[in-house]
């Protein structure tokens, strides 16, 4: 609400949407056929002190305490340290270990959770073990609890059809040999959706133009700046 903070967010309707409410919906399935999956965001249902052990336990602070609670005031700062520590996948005590395939029977199957509290609270709980098991749109509705208990304006982005470039060539390939069989040489990959986040606050290192709704995406899957 203050205009001079990196994360005014000057329209009243956006900020009863992206900072005060605690439902929402998140859209999985596959292009021809959408699900509309509800969400309870809860981020102001006691989480405050689960957050900031959050920013406490990440590998950011435990390398350097005193830079890291000197950037505090930083959204660009705070939401990299966030969608790092929402998931255990790089051991830094993150809050969801990430898993696609095999068996969930011994633990949450991903597609039962339907809200960030209970998985919040039981990470605080099992003492900050990751709690298992999350996918792209557990991450996201986690990762938009926080940021919004944090105090940044923060949304859930679907996509359809959805890839991943490795090798960053602009395209995905796949290999054939020469009678026409697949050959299982490509790390680039393909699947139905994907889930994000855009958290809403100004760039004064990009320039005006860039300020505005930023990409941020907690699912593990490559590293960024180590």
């Amino acid at each position: 609400w203050f205009l001079g903070d990196d994360v005014y967010m000057s329209n009243e309707n956006e900020r009863q949407e992206y900072v005060l409410n605690e439902n929402g919906i998140i859209f999985v399935g596959n292009a021809k056929y959408i699900e509309a999956r509800g969400w309870y965001y809860g981020q102001f249902q006691d989480l405050l002190n689960i957050c900031l052990t959050m920013l406490d336990l990440s590998l950011y602070y435990r390398q350097d305490p005193a830079m890291d609670v000197s950037r505090r005031g930083d959204p660009k700062y705070v939401g990299r340290v966030i969608s790092s520590m929402i998931n255990g996948n790089d051991n830094d005590n993150g809050v969801l270990l990430g898993k696609w395939q095999g068996s969930f029977h011994s633990h949450e199957n991903p597609s039962r959770w339907d809200g960030s509290v209970v998985i919040l609270k039981k990470w605080r709980q099992d003492n900050y073990r990751p709690v298992q098991y999350g996918q792209c749109w557990v991450f996201a509705g986690v990762m938009c609890t926080v940021l919004r208990c944090l105090g940044i304006p923060t949304r859930l982005v679907s996509n359809f059809n959805s890839a991943h470039d490795v090798d960053r060539n602009l395209s995905i390939d796949k290999y054939y040999d020469s009678s026409g069989r697949s050959l299982n040489i490509s790390k680039d990959s393909t699947w139905d959706y994907h889930v994000w986040n855009e958290s809403w606050f100004i760039r004064p290192d990009l320039g005006q133009s860039y300020n505005g709704w930023q990409v941020l995406d907690a699912t593990p899957q490559e590293q960024s700046r180590g």
